[in-house]
């Protein structure tokens, strides 16, 4: 094993350490120093045994190997690289004959072959781009980390006054054993909420379970919480646990639990009094100790009024009730979350867009935000894919951004109106101001979008 070559002195190094591996130590050593006069430190080994004793022992950002060599050839190096040494980039050496040998190793996450004999030109081109490549890929993993432990010290991105009290009841609220009740629009950040009102808890080190009660049918719902025994229906082969289970001693957060039908509204009010399950199909009562954190865009006390959600189960949850500001009425977040979801969808997409024009967020900070943070992630998102100069301008928008609609108008109720006429003028100006699209109004006022068609009928 060859100790390492050195940039020539008064040379500029690029941070970057490349490893050659091959059989020919003439080959080897004159690759080496075409290599290190050019400013990389340089290791060499004589076959890949060596080869992989070095990726082990130190970084190596790029392995430049020989496809053919006794006992360990190229490509059997390149798969052992993956495991030890995964983010080092690889090239391999080909001789006539052997090129479509190489190809197959491209296929296999090589980034490049070079061919015998070299050419000095060639060689250095296909270096500089592999290690550009593995330097890109690295700094993009390390800004998803960044991005990651962001999360994980801020949890929730803003600084507003209504979103910094959010946040204080919450951590407040998050040791106790009692049931919390999310509430707000649509794209508010609920499940993040709950993932943090989680990770804030007592039972932190237990795991968080989740499931939307929108996204499944009734009689699937009380298969997935409550488990079934097997036979309990057609298709029930074996037992299976449910989410109540699966959560013990944790976190079980129900998602639009006002989309629960009545049927299951009853079995889940029964486990919140008793703290006890039975499966599908069976007949032991079983204990659970499971924190309740449910969420809803609805609108809970009007669906009691309506008859469609039961009074008994609604103060079982609501417990403890916090609710998420809409993004409108916190502006000054708005700059926080565009830079934050910036810098997640540069790493995401191999960009590195510096911001913003001041024209594009003015427009972002003026627009309504009818679908909270959740569009606005989404906006950005398009704006990175679509962004071809250092910032972003007005262009990469949206069109329902870009066309600069403002936020809502206020609608002026007098004094003495019937509270049933007031609703109606409420959802007949926030439909105007949607365009007619019940479900983004729905969003807005917070309820089921099938509660405006209900209310308009």
């Amino acid at each position: 094993m060859a100790e390492p070559t050195r940039a020539a002195e008064g040379t500029t190094a690029p941070d970057a350490t490349i490893l050659v591996v091959d059989d020919e130590p003439e080959l080897c050593r004159a690759l080496g120093k075409l290599l290190a006069r050019n400013g990389y430190e340089v290791h060499t080994a004589g076959n890949g045994d060596e080869g992989l004793a070095i990726l082990r022992e130190r970084e190596i950002h790029l392995v430049l190997s020989d496809l053919q060599m006794p006992r360990m050839g190229g490509v059997e190096l390149l798969k052992a690289s993956r495991v030890v040494s995964p983010h080092t980039e690889f090239v391999i050496i080909t001789g006539h004959g052997t090129i479509e040998v190489a190809v197959d190793a491209m296929k296999q996450g090589a980034y490049d072959f070079i061919e015998k004999p070299f050419s000095t030109t060639t060689t250095l081109n296909v270096v500089r781009k592999a290690l550009e490549k593995q330097h890109l890929r690295t700094e993009n993993q390390r800004l998803r980390e960044r991005l990651q432990e962001m999360q994980a010290d801020q949890d929730i991105i803003g600084s507003s006054t209504i979103m910094r009290q959010t946040l204080a009841t919450a951590r407040q609220v998050a040791d106790s054993s009692a049931t919390i009740l999310l509430t707000g629009e649509s794209g508010t950040g609920k499940e993040v909420f709950a993932s943090a009102i989680h990770r804030w808890s007592d039972r932190a080190d237990r795991s968080m379970v989740r499931i939307s009660c929108a996204a499944l049918p009734e009689t699937l719902l009380e298969a997935e919480l409550f488990g079934y025994e097997k036979g309990a229906f057609t298709g029930a082969t074996t037992r299976r646990t449910g989410r109540f289970e699966a959560a013990h001693d944790g976190t079980l957060f129900l998602d639009e639990v006002g989309e629960m039908s009545p049927a299951t509204q009853v079995k889940l009010l029964r486990v919140l009094q008793e703290n006890v399950i039975e499966r599908l199909g069976g007949h032991e009562a079983i204990p659970v100790d499971v924190r309740i954190v449910a969420a809803t865009n609805a609108d809970l006390e009007t669906m009691v009024e309506e008859g469609t959600f039961r009074e008994d189960l609604f103060y079982r949850l609501n417990v403890i009730n916090v609710e998420l500001p809409a993004l409108r009425h916190r502006g000054e977040d708005v700059v926080l979350l565009t830079d934050f979801f910036l810098q997640k969808y540069n790493a995401k997409n191999g960009k590195n867009l510096q911001g913003f024009t001041r024209e594009a967020m003015e427009v972002l900070a003026n627009y309504a935000w009818p679908g909270n943070v959740r569009e606005l992630e989404n906006a950005v998102e398009r704006a990175v894919v679509l962004g071809r100069e250092d910032t972003v301008g007005v262009e990469a928008l949206p069109r329902s951004v870009a066309s600069g609609r403002q936020r809502f108008d206020a609608v002026n109720i007098p004094v003495g109106t019937t509270l049933r006429d007031a609703e109606m003028q409420l959802i007949t100006a926030t439909l105007e101001s949607t365009g007619g699209d019940k479900e983004t109004a729905a969003n807005i006022l917070g309820i089921a979008s099938r509660t405006i068609y209900r209310k308009l009928q």
